[in-house]
């Protein structure tokens, strides 16, 4: 039945059409090879840690652009790139976008940000090495720093650089 009279002349893109019925919905199961099957965020090696506004980091790097104290074969880029991980690890870790001080202890962390012990700086040297370009450089010296040293302030993690193996787990 239309909803006007039969008399008043309708254009064919004007009729009223009918409406389809759609079924409901079968039930569903996480039976996929890529579905969580619990509510918690998975962990382990090569996951990374998602939160919020993750590039925002990079807009906070670049208030460090040549404020890095680095060795003779390290490269500011290579710094940044590395330390990125690590200060959004930080941020995830208290659900929430980075701000300037998860990239602060970073390079406090490894030592970009003052006095630097001359092992720290051996150490981290060839770890860091390239890892602007390397994925799995980044993960590496990410899951480097412990949880424990995640949590402190930037200024805790300078204060405890001189015992720097502590502050890693490795």
């Amino acid at each position: 039945m239309s909803p006007q009279p039969e008399y008043v002349p309708v254009r064919a893109v004007d009729e009223v059409r009918p409406v389809e019925r759609l079924p409901a919905p079968k039930g569903w199961k996480p039976d996929r090879p890529g579905d969580l099957r619990s509510p918690d965020r998975p962990t382990g090696p090569g996951l990374g840690t998602p939160g919020p506004d993750q590039g925002y980091a990079l807009r906070l790097a670049r208030q460090f652009h040549g404020k890095l104290r680095l060795g003779d074969a390290e490269h500011e880029e290579d710094a940044i790139a590395g330390c990125l991980g690590v200060a959004l690890r930080r941020a995830s870790l208290f659900d929430r976008a980075p701000v300037i001080h998860d990239l602060e202890l970073a390079f406090s962390v490894w030592g970009f940000l003052g006095d630097t012990p001359s092992d720290l700086v051996e150490f981290r040297q060839p770890l860091f090495q390239g890892a602007a370009h390397h994925y799995w450089d980044k993960r590496v010296i990410a899951d480097a720093v412990s949880e424990e040293t995640l949590r402190l302030t930037p200024a805790q993690a300078r204060e405890r650089l001189a015992d720097w193996r502590s502050l890693l787990v490795m």
